[in-house]
């Protein structure tokens, strides 16, 4: 399996463990990674996603939001719910990954992850995301330094100012 689809399921799984279960980011990643190591690469590019979804969490359930009324992020999956936020992540803020990439990739974690209706739907929305990305007023990604990313004490990073990672 290639090094960023590993890193991806690590941050969707670490992503699902700190909103449904509330635990700390850094606890969920490494657990993660002591589970299932993955070259430095996809380390770094899991920890970027996790912590990228984590500080963004805010916009990007607004967007999802936004492009799925019917669905109130609350009430959406979890595995869904925090599928489209890696997702939307990328598309949005990581100008490494192109956003048919990161579309395509949400779905095949729909597919493993999600309900028989999860790959659609994930599908639907993301397309739709991406359709509208240049009408959306500019995002600023709120970033964590790299130095800090793979560091101990992230998690109070989170805490401090910010009710990301946690469920409203």
């Amino acid at each position: 399996m290639k090094v960023r689809r590993r890193a991806r399921i690590l941050a969707l799984q670490a992503l699902f463990e700190v909103d449904t279960a509330h635990h700390q980011p850094d606890a969920s990643m490494r657990g993660r990674l002591e589970e299932s190591p993955i070259p430095p690469e996809g380390e770094k590019f899991c920890r970027e996603l996790l912590y990228g979804v984590l500080q963004n969490q805010r916009a990007l359930d607004a967007l999802i939001q936004r492009f799925a009324p019917e669905w109130p992020i609350e009430q959406m999956a979890p595995v869904d719910r925090n599928i489209l936020r890696l997702a939307a992540y990328e598309i949005i803020f990581d100008k490494g990954t192109p956003p048919k990439v990161a579309i395509n990739e949400a779905v095949e974690l729909a597919k493993i992850f999600g309900s028989d209706s999860s790959p659609r739907f994930v599908n639907g929305v993301l397309g739709t995301i991406l359709t509208h990305r240049q009408e959306l007023p500019a995002i600023t990604a709120v970033t964590v330094p790299s130095d800090v990313v793979g560091a101990a004490g992230t998690a109070d990073l989170l805490d401090q100012g910010s009710s990301a990672g946690r469920s409203a």
